[in-house]
């Protein structure tokens, strides 16, 4: 009686189905993070949207379909919903987080109020880019626990408020980290490499598509080393950090986005702040 009492009682702290590695490594819900929904056992690959948009989709430990959704940081805490297979809604729960502030001087007034020529230039680069972040390839991702692009330390964290010269403008949509100007840049997983440019804040700048909406953006380069449909290895060269455009100093900003979501791209390679 006391060993099916004992068994009882492990069988109600078992979770009903426990949680795989990815949605252990990956599952932050909260504005600017990513919330992993368990689709169950399909017998064919499920199709998921959220607001609209098509959202990453694996099969996680060979037993159950994950949809992998990025939350824009404008996304209000609450309940989320996504769309499976256009006939049935799932719903799932968004935390809060707070973000920090960033201020930062420079020099160049026209990095922080461009003249209506600049103004110009700005609108064209970033409709050019923002095609780029809404390609949806049916590629599956090579990996999801990324490496990271280059070896020096994170620098400004992902979601600062950030103010340049008392003024605010977006908040901090990548991760930074601090590295020497001409230390190559790495990619973190598998990719094709689908926009390269020369833009007025970003400067020279790699776009790489990894699958199904996981898209890396690689900026302020001092050199760019790959072509537009160039296919990279995991770890494979794309350029060289450098401190071209609006920067302080050499440094590589690296943007990750999910369902055109520009996310935090700590969560994905461990190293993720509640």
């Amino acid at each position: 009686m006391r060993f099916l009492a004992l068994l009882v009682t492990l069988c109600l702290a078992l979770p009903v189905q426990a949680e795989g590695f990815i949605t252990r490594l990956l599952n932050q819900p909260i504005p600017g993070g990513v919330a992993v929904i368990d689709l169950g056992p399909l017998a064919s690959p499920p199709r998921a949207t959220y607001q609209g948009k098509p959202v990453l989709v694996i099969h996680e430990d060979g037993q159950r379909w994950i949809a992998i959704v990025g939350l824009p940081l404008t996304t209000k805490p609450g309940s989320q919903q996504i769309e499976l297979n256009g006939t049935r809604r799932l719903s799932f729960q968004v935390g809060d987080k707070h973000y920090a502030e960033q201020r930062i001087t420079l020099k160049n007034q026209q990095q922080v109020n461009p003249n209506a020529a600049n103004l110009k230039r700005i609108g064209r680069e970033l409709a050019e880019q923002t095609r780029a972040y809404q390609q949806f390839s049916a590629r599956q991702p090579s990996n999801l626990l990324f490496d990271k692009p280059v070896s020096g330390p994170l620098s400004s964290p992902f979601g600062l408020r950030r103010f340049f010269n008392g003024e605010e403008r977006n908040p901090h949509s990548g991760l930074d980290f601090a590295a020497k100007r001409g230390t190559p840049i790495q990619a973190p997983a598998a990719g094709r490499v689908i926009l390269i440019g020369d833009y007025f804040f970003n400067g020279k700048t790699v776009f790489v598509d990894h699958g199904q909406g996981l898209i890396s953006m690689f900026c302020h380069l001092s050199e760019i080393g790959v072509s537009v449909g160039d296919e990279l290895p995991r770890g494979g060269v794309l350029g060289k950090v450098g401190a071209t455009g609006r920067a302080t100093g050499p440094h590589l900003h690296w943007n990750l986005s999910l369902n055109d979501a520009r996310i935090d791209p700590a969560i994905f390679i461990g190293a993720f702040k509640p």
